[in-house]
Formats: structure tokens, sequence, C-alpha cells
């Protein structure tokens, strides 16, 4: 099966990061990382999510997150200098990022924006993040991703 590269990998290529593309299969009424984890084989705190959320102070940014966490608003309202942040309206994330829900990768954004990751990241030689297409992640070593988008761990 060939296996269209998206404009995350692209970016990846263009940087030199080792990564790979995995295929999964997308069940429409189940987006969620657990989901994927489970078609991947994988475990969930290996498999990260990308959350856009909208401060008071600094306006947007991205937050990763192992698949079967909630995020901690406070706790992101205070890593990213905010006195308080809310998610964005699902029906503002393709305008504001480029991607859709449940193919939303923290590489190849319309905009950089600043970007925080759950420390447990640093367990795993390889994590998994969305490749910017649902049925498709990227698989890649957590300090490459960190390196490429300037993340600041969280």
């Amino acid at each position: 099966m060939k296996i269209n590269k998206t404009n995350a990998a692209r970016i990846l290529d263009k940087a030199g990061i080792s990564y790979q593309l995995i295929p999964y299969e997308v069940d429409e009424s189940d987006l969620s990382a657990v989901h994927v984890a489970q078609q991947l084989g994988e475990p969930v705190e290996q498999v990260f999510k990308t959350l856009v959320l909208k401060g008071d102070k600094s306006g947007y940014f991205v937050c990763i997150i192992p698949g079967a966490e909630e995020l901690d608003l406070k706790k992101a309202a205070k890593i990213s200098g905010n006195k308080k942040c809310d998610m964005i309206p699902m029906k503002d994330l393709l305008n504001i990022t480029g991607y859709i829900r449940g193919a939303c990768s923290p590489i190849g954004m319309k905009k950089l924006f600043p970007t925080y990751i759950d420390d447990s990241c640093m367990n795993f030689e390889r994590i998994y993040i969305s490749a910017g297409q649902r049925g498709l992640q990227i698989s890649l070593a957590p300090q490459e991703l960190i390196g490429l988008v300037g993340i600041q761990l969280m």
C-alpha cells in the first residue's frame, strides 16, 4: 500500500529527521487517541494528541499530551503565561491550524504557535503523533519533535 506523504512528513524530510509513517483504520465515530493506540497496538501513553488552546494573554498555543489524558487547563494557562485558557471551538480548528479534528499535527500548522509537550514523552524512544491526516500517524523520537518545532516540556 502506497502512503502519500503529508505536509508534516515533507517538513521532517527537509529537516533530515528520521520518522516512520504508520497507517491505521479510521473510525469516524471515534477519533480519540485511545482508539488510535488500539489500532496501532501501542500503549496509549506513547500516542500523543495535539490540542489547540487560546489564552487570555498569549493568544493561541498548543499542548501535546498522552492520548488518554485530560488537559489540566489551569496548568496549561500557567505554563503558557496566561491567567486562563480554553480549548478553541472545533469549528475554528481548520482555519487556525490548517488541520481537521482527528488529524491535527504539531508539525506544519499554518503558523508556529508556542507549543508545550507533556514531559512523559521523554520516557519513550519514539512517540506517535498525527501525520496531519486521519488514518496516518508519525512515529519519531520526542527529542527530534521538540527540536524541530521549538517545543517546551510541561
